[in-house]
């Protein structure tokens, strides 16, 4: 057995770089304060939680091998998707992260698989990134925000991304931003940006997913949900009443909501046993899959060992979840 990791991030090295000099990376500007200091772009600050957003590689395989993890899958943190930038920039910064996730599979093979950013800005420059990313580099598919600068992934011109990866077999990872998110403009208190906003945006993604037609028009289409999917497969039963009500939720798909949540995949960041355990019941343990958010979330002792020590949980169940799953899916 191996356990593979779809959710571990990377704070790219040529970022930090950058800030020892003193200079922008893509318009992301470094203040030096407690911790690993913030960043600053798109009118939005970045505090690092972790003091793991720095490790070289050779201390994140330090890091790993504690976690019991053998494989990562990595995927920039997502503050620096960098859609916000015009398209040249959003295109040169695609490029530099994902030669540098790329150099790192290469350098360690039996350890790192990754995930590109994509510049979503551009759609056609996306899907040439995507192409390059897939069949030059060897990486795995693209980390996806749940939006593009205020736009859902139902508008028609984002259908040719996901028919390019559709065709070429790649991996689309949806991951929200955890402090650019809709709860931002709600409230800033108790943290709920983080706790809840992240989630309630994976559900947001996993609906329009389904309502705008894309698993219909995509059959083979490969996703993965961070978090669980947040609340989406708990409110599943609410969406299909939607769908029977309304003639607009009936527009683009002809079957309930609800016969689509087993076309995706889901991470195990739930936050609890309870909600990993009605996430398999509702979809099956061949769509629940190992993630960690790395580094960003403290797992005591490791997110293997959480799932290892899970009383409700079978061991085919664990053993899908751990390695088996995403060997499957990511042909590791």
């Amino acid at each position: 057995m191996r356990t593979i990791d779809i959710h571990a991030h990377l704070v790219p090295r040529s970022l930090w770089q950058a800030a020892e000099a003193g200079k922008e990376w893509y318009g992301y500007r470094h203040e030096p304060g407690e911790g690993l200091g913030t960043m600053m772009g798109d009118g939005k600050r970045t505090h690092f939680s972790s003091p793991k957003a720095r490790f070289t590689p050779e201390e994140r395989l330090k890091d790993m091998d504690a976690q019991g993890v053998d494989v990562q899958v990595i995927s920039i943190h997502t503050p620096f998707f960098g859609y916000h930038l015009d398209p040249a920039q959003g295109r040169q910064l695609a490029r530099d992260v994902n030669d540098e996730i790329a150099a790192m599979a290469r350098q360690w093979p039996r350890r790192f698989a990754g995930f590109a950013t994509l510049p979503m800005q551009d759609v056609k420059g996306a899907i040439d990134e995507l192409e390059r990313a897939v069949t030059v580099l060897g990486l795995k598919g693209a980390e996806l925000d749940t939006a593009v600068n205020g736009e859902n992934w139902d508008e028609p011109k984002f259908l040719p991304l996901f028919k390019a990866a559709e065709a070429m077999g790649a991996v689309l990872f949806f991951h929200p931003q955890p402090q650019h998110n809709f709860m931002m403009q709600r409230t800033t208190r108790y943290g709920l940006f983080n706790s809840l906003g992240v989630i309630v945006e994976d559900a947001i993604v996993v609906a329009i997913l389904i309502f705008g037609g894309i698993l219909e028009a995509c059959p083979d289409l490969k996703v993965c949900i961070a978090h669980g999917g947040g609340p989406a497969c708990f409110a599943m039963g609410r969406l299909d009443r939607g769908w029977q009500g309304r003639a607009e939720a009936r527009s683009h798909i002809q079957q309930p909501p609800s016969t689509y949540q087993r076309r995706l995949y889901y991470d195990c960041v739930t936050g609890s046993e309870a909600a990993l355990r009605f996430l398999l019941d509702q979809v099956g343990a061949d769509r629940v899959v190992l993630g960690s958010d790395w580094p960003f979330v403290p797992w005591d002792p490791s997110p293997v060992a959480w799932v290892q020590g899970l009383k409700t949980l079978t061991q085919n169940e664990k053993d899908r979840i751990l390695w088996r799953n995403l060997e499957s899916l990511l042909k590791l």
